[in-house]
């Protein structure tokens, strides 16, 4: 009696790894996510006593100490500061910009930024630390 072997080729996937890998990759993943920074503009920003965070989406206004306008990591002159920011808004939301200006600036060029925003009767808020 002859015995006939099976000559098929069956292909095989070892996914006992796999696992590890995946695991490594969300680790991976996990931490460059609380690394990255939306606000790459650095300042020292003035310190209050009460914060209040919220999850909205934004518009950042951010003033440098060498007085360089940026909206949302854009720079753009002052002059051009409130028609860059109207086209930026959505009109069918009411959204909120987010003012970030150093402690040490003077008042004046804040009140230059918020003119803009009652102008317009946007909502600004400012950004602070805490205390």
């Amino acid at each position: 009696m002859a015995i006939k072997r099976n000559r098929r080729f069956h292909a095989e996937v070892h996914a006992s790894s796999m696992s590890d890998i995946m695991f490594f990759l969300l680790l991976f993943f996990l931490i460059i996510s609380t690394l990255a920074n939306p606000n790459v503009i650095r300042m020292t920003l003035p310190k209050s006593k009460t914060n209040e965070k919220t999850n909205k989406q934004l518009i950042t206004i951010s003033v440098t100490e060498e007085k360089r306008f940026y909206i949302d990591k854009q720079e753009t002159s002052f002059e051009n500061l409130e028609k860059e920011l109207l086209s930026q808004l959505d009109p069918a939301k009411e959204q909120t910009v987010v003012v970030r200006i150093p402690f040490n600036m003077q008042v004046q060029d804040l009140v230059d930024v918020l003119q803009i925003g009652v102008k317009n009767n946007l909502k600004f808020v400012i950004a602070t630390n805490p205390n």
